[in-house]
């Protein structure tokens, strides 16, 4: 089955989930050309390895808290901060708190 997603135009809700993030999942919210957007949901604990993707992305706290690791340095971020990665760079996160997150991801090459 398919990933629905969202069309050019469509309105997408990235409110913190609140209540219903314990039963949420991750979602591609869309992807073009050149572009991809997914909430990534991470319950308190739960780490992504460390990764890198070619592409410049962004990671956007909506609700909670995580740790994210980078150049051998960890920040706390907290629902309402944004960090902008170039592309190449190495990094992990780690959900403190149950967590949301917005991620963009460049796919220019």
């Amino acid at each position: 089955m398919a990933i629905a997603h969202a069309a050019s135009g469509q309105l997408i809700d990235v409110q913190p989930l609140a209540s219903q993030l314990c039963d949420a999942r991750t979602v591609a919210l869309f992807k073009s050309n050149e572009l991809e957007m997914m909430r990534l949901v991470m319950p308190a604990g739960k780490s992504m390895p460390a990764h890198e993707v070619k592409g410049e992305s962004t990671i956007h706290c909506l609700e909670g808290e995580v740790e994210l690791r980078m150049n051998g340095q960890t920040q706390r971020m907290q629902a309402g901060q944004l960090v902008w990665l170039e592309g190449g760079v190495n990094h992990a996160l780690t959900a403190v708190k149950n967590s949301s997150l917005l991620v963009t991801i460049s796919l220019r090459k």
